[in-house]
């Protein structure tokens, strides 16, 4: 009888990728007023201070466009829709 060498087999490895981030921007637009637009974002977006909804209400208007929430996709998708649904001009949710 002869001794078999033990068979190896290469092992598979598995590369995991997080979960992209997506953004959440805000867009100008010539209807909704700088008060609608920063209430809005303390309304909706975790953890919004008056004073940061403030600068990035006034960076949509003066720069066109703000990031107001970089995140997971599901709440993101959440803060989308809360922030559509109040007449605010959005961009469609960006992966990061």
């Amino acid at each position: 009888m002869t001794a078999s060498s033990p068979v190896l087999t290469p092992e598979k490895s598995t590369t995991r990728k997080p979960y992209p981030n997506f953004k959440v921007i805000v867009l100008n637009d010539d209807f909704n007023t700088f008060e609608h637009v920063a209430r809005c974002l303390l309304k909706y977006i975790p953890g919004m201070t008056e004073s940061r909804a403030w600068q990035l209400t006034e960076q949509v208007h003066f720069q066109g466009q703000a990031t107001v929430w970089i995140g997971p996709q599901e709440p993101a998708e959440l803060y989308h829709q809360q922030l559509s649904r109040e007449g605010l001009t959005m961009a469609p949710l960006e992966p990061v």
